[in-house]
């Protein structure tokens, strides 16, 4: 470990692994550090046993349940959009090699009390009985607008300038109602939270387009993919990337000191009584802690369950979207559900969670709009988790600190944060215009 390095990378999870994986490739000397004995960090998945002594302080999980190993429950559970970021530095890096996908079964939003199938295209809005016959019309049309437009096609804009016009104005021209803006800005364009309908409407567009363009990827029920035997396979898949490129792991490292000379710079970091000298180094929140500040909560409730969702039409594995005006909360609610169909549980088990930005200390109460829609579980946990971003500036120190993992059941998000980091490190933008048919041979 005496030696230098370019990069010293702290923390197993899953952004630290993508870019220890990245840097690699790019030929930098990576050593890659963490003080468990296992990959993953915050974004690890657990068997039953380290479920039960996670939560419950045992590790004696009741025989009913069925064996420990069968399980892979993610701690930061998401789905991939078969045509987004995340799959798109997958098919770059060629990790596609080391793990395989299944198209997700459902993708779905809460209204008015009910579960209902997010329409995303101009055909399924004419099926949903989410909105009467005139709004599907209505709502067919832009959806044929938001798919026919072509950002260097003037001739497909039809005299709008969607990076002058806001959402809101957008949304005004086709006369949509309440009902379906909800549907549309939190279940296909993913927002969090109402802001989005006062910025300009072109993120709104692309990210509507990525989700109908993602549908059509595998011909599934949603727009979502996700690797069998659970996320955890992901970091593990670059962290031996970055083996291949020559990047060095060491696991159960204890107390990794970041060392910094009389200016403030990273000259290295120190376990054991060693010191790896590095010109820069990348971490998650919890190895600079005060290079960061807390940001939020996440509550979560993780439940194992013997039956699909109800009203899913028995999808083993789903996403549905709980928009924040339905239930009153200033962020929306996620609840994200998978399955044996996944290899993350034995035969007939189910996993699902739900996930909010906490916006009380009573996760219980908080997230029972999304628990009430599982119907009955054979166990559940409750927890939170807080949220921490980056307060340094990465030129004066040369550290580059994760943000933690949102709310979210997706992964759009956390790519953008790996994809800023790269730049920040590299002063390259990664180049991502990759062939995606070849993604597909990535597809059980």
């Amino acid at each position: 470990m005496d030696e230098e390095y370019d990069v010293v990378v702290l923390g197993t999870g899953l952004k630290e692994c993508i870019l220890s994986g990245l840097l690699s490739v790019d030929g930098l000397k990576v050593l890659h550090m963490d003080r468990n004995d296992y990959y993953g960090g915050e974004s690890t998945s657990l068997n039953l046993v380290q479920l039960w002594k996670k939560f419950r302080n045992s590790d004696k999980p009741p025989a009913h349940l069925g064996s420990s190993r069968d399980y892979n429950v993610d701690m930061i559970p998401k789905f991939m959009m078969a045509n987004g970021t995340l799959v798109r530095v997958l098919i770059h890096t060629d990790v596609t090699k080391y793990l395989y996908f299944k198209a997700v079964d459902g993708s779905y939003v809460y209204n008015k009390g009910k579960v209902h199938k997010v329409p995303a295209t101009d055909m399924e809005a004419l099926k949903s009985p989410l909105m009467g016959i005139f709004e599907k019309r209505r709502a067919g049309k832009f959806f044929s607008y938001v798919q026919g437009y072509d950002e260097s096609d003037p001739r497909t804009h039809q005299g709008i300038d969607l990076t002058r016009v806001t959402t809101k104005e957008l949304i005004a021209k086709y006369g949509l109602a309440d009902d379906t803006i909800d549907f549309i800005g939190h279940a296909v364009a993913l927002h969090r939270d109402d802001r989005y309908l006062n910025e300009p409407a072109l993120d709104t567009v692309k990210r509507m387009k990525l989700y109908a363009e993602s549908v059509y990827r595998f011909q599934g029920g949603s727009p979502y993919i996700y690797p069998l035997y659970g996320l955890g396979e992901l970091p593990q898949a670059f962290a031996r990337l970055s083996a291949v490129y020559g990047g060095t792991y060491m696991l159960s490292k204890p107390e990794c000191k970041v060392e910094f000379d009389e200016e403030g710079k990273v000259i290295g970091v120190t376990s054991e009584g060693e010191t790896a000298k590095c010109k820069k180094v990348v971490s998650d929140p919890s190895y600079l802690p005060n290079k960061v500040r807390k940001i939020g909560k996440v509550a979560r409730a993780i439940s194992i369950m013997s039956h699909p969702i109800p009203n899913s039409n028995d999808s083993h594995s789903v996403q549905v979207v709980l928009p924040q005006k339905q239930l009153g909360r200033k962020s929306d609610m996620y609840v994200f559900c998978c399955s044996y169909s996944h290899n993350v549980a034995p035969t007939g088990k189910f996993i699902a969670f739900v996930s909010a930005e906490a916006e009380t200390d009573n996760p219980e109460l908080e997230l029972r709009p999304g628990v009430d829609l599982l119907g009955p579980v054979d166990e559940i946990f409750y927890d939170t988790y807080d949220r921490y971003e980056p307060v340094n500036e990465p030129s004066l120190d040369n550290c580059f600190i994760s943000t933690s993992y949102d709310a979210t059941t997706h992964f759009e998000s956390t790519v953008l944060d790996v994809l800023n980091m790269y730049t920040m490190i590299t002063g390259k933008v990664l180049d991502l215009s990759v062939d995606l048919s070849a993604a597909s041979a990535a597809q059980e």
